[in-house]
């Protein structure tokens, strides 16, 4: 198997239970990391929604995880730094941590998580946007994964 990051709570492709959605409590899933290659120093996780009206709009940022990590926990607090070390980001909502899918009424939107595998940490304060990690991390990434979701509202 090779390095890959899933959601026990939802099939690939599948629907996103409303539990992390803004319909519902909207906490962070549970991130499953796995086949991690030789020489990861950290990870970093973007959770995107390209189909946003006004274009992709981020959901999550989360970087600086130990190259330990095989599993972020869900329900994760909305904390600039969390106890492993890690830091998380900015979403498009300008607040840090995580908030949950909230498309307008119509077709369901995907959700893509995105993880990058490191040969060295970002080693930057919390706050970063998605945008500032693609960008520090550029020449850092080993390997990428990624994991998709989708969620709808009818009305």
């Amino acid at each position: 198997m090779g390095f890959a990051v899933r959601s026990a709570a939802w099939d690939a492709g599948g629907s996103i239970p409303t539990a992390y959605a803004a319909d519902g409590p909207d906490r962070s899933p549970r991130i499953e990391i796995a086949g991690v290659p030789a020489g990861v120093r950290s990870f970093a996780l973007v959770l995107d929604d390209p189909d946003a009206p006004g274009g992709t709009w981020v959901h999550w940022v989360i970087y600086d995880l130990p190259a330990s990590t095989r599993e972020l926990a869900e329900g994760l607090p909305r904390a600039g730094a969390l106890p492993d070390g890690s830091r998380q980001g900015r979403n498009s909502w300008d607040e840090i941590g995580y908030r949950g899918p909230s498309p307008p009424p119509g077709k369901p939107h995907r959700y893509i998580l995105h993880l990058y595998a490191l040969s060295a940490p970002i080693d930057a304060a919390p706050g970063l946007t998605a945008d500032a990690v693609r960008s520090a991390i550029r020449s850092r990434v080993i390997a990428t994964a990624t994991y998709l979701g989708t969620y709808g509202r009818s009305k």
